[in-house]
């Protein structure tokens, strides 16, 4: 009888152990101009792109989240698993923004600058 219960206690030390593991992180995002005015209403797209679970036996992580930006250029992102993370800014009158961060902090605050679009190129010219 003694056996099943240092069974079960052992393994629920185990999966607390492999969950403390998963360290989370609270992003904000912080979208200015090329004159460092804020961008509002800029589309954010936030995935976790390398990484997997450890609780879960190796199962990939699947986690993404897209928000707006609010008047001060700002998108607050729910807590998401900390390793490589994918942003994507879009935003009309500005250039697409993507580039893979390495967070390993509990919060952090990314600041992109968008640059204006540039001329359309054509061969015929």
């Amino acid at each position: 009888m003694r056996k099943p219960v240092r069974l079960i206690a052992s393994l629920v030390a185990l999966a607390a152990c492999l969950a403390a593991e998963t360290g989370l992180t609270t992003i904000t995002v912080a979208v200015k101009s090329p004159h460092d005015n804020p961008v509002d209403n800029a589309s954010v797209v936030v995935k976790f792109v390398k990484g997997r679970s450890k609780a879960k036996f190796g199962k990939k992580i699947m986690t993404s989240w897209e928000r707006r930006t609010n008047q001060e250029g700002l998108a607050k992102i729910p807590p998401i698993p900390q390793g490589s993370i994918l942003v994507q800014v879009i935003a009309k009158g500005y250039q697409t923004f993507g580039q893979t961060f390495e967070i390993e902090e509990e919060q952090k605050t990314i600041e992109v600058k968008l640059n204006p679009p540039q001329a359309q190129y054509s061969s015929h010219e």
